[in-house]
């Protein structure tokens, strides 16, 4: 079984329902959430957020984090993910931010840099994700998305879901 079928067994299971929005990671967590047969039972709803207007006007990003922190941030992360609850009422929200490169990056925030919130509607965890930068944009998309899965297994499972 692999983590996104783990992860479909806890959320129907438990009657839950997941949603996604996406920046860095382009749809590639969504996708991989519905290559398990049966996802209908517990999707609610994905996104990709690419654009800072999108993550405003979709998600009620503030102006203010972003130009003071960034979207490639934890605060960033963290109102995606907390705008998606507000948006869906999901069970879990996840939101991916990062620089997948291979341009964009700075000494403050290289390629290879992600911010990923899980939230329910009690509690919220911000993870930060590192890779080398010079990982292939493909790999790095990829290796994004299932260190995200792997984050979203271990909350679910520490936190009795």
């Amino acid at each position: 079984m692999n983590t996104q079928e783990a992860i479909a067994e806890i959320l129907i299971k438990n009657n839950l329902k997941i949603a996604t929005t996406e920046s860095c990671t382009g749809g590639l967590l969504s996708s991989k959430l519905t290559d398990v047969s049966g996802s209908s039972a517990f999707i609610h709803l994905n996104l990709v957020t690419y654009a800072n207007e999108a993550k405003q006007k979709m998600l009620g990003v503030r102006a203010e984090t972003l130009e003071n922190f960034g979207a490639v941030s934890e605060e960033c992360a963290y109102e995606m993910a907390s705008g998606l609850q507000k948006l869906t009422g999901a069970d879990i929200c996840v939101s991916t931010t990062g620089i997948a490169g291979p341009t964009g990056g700075t000494d403050e925030k290289p390629v290879g840099l992600m911010y990923s919130t899980i939230c329910t509607k009690t509690k919220a965890k911000t993870f930060e994700i590192r890779f080398h930068p010079e990982i292939p944009r493909v790999e790095m998309k990829e290796l994004f998305a299932q260190s995200v899965l792997e984050k979203l297994y271990t909350f679910l499972k520490e936190n009795n879901f």
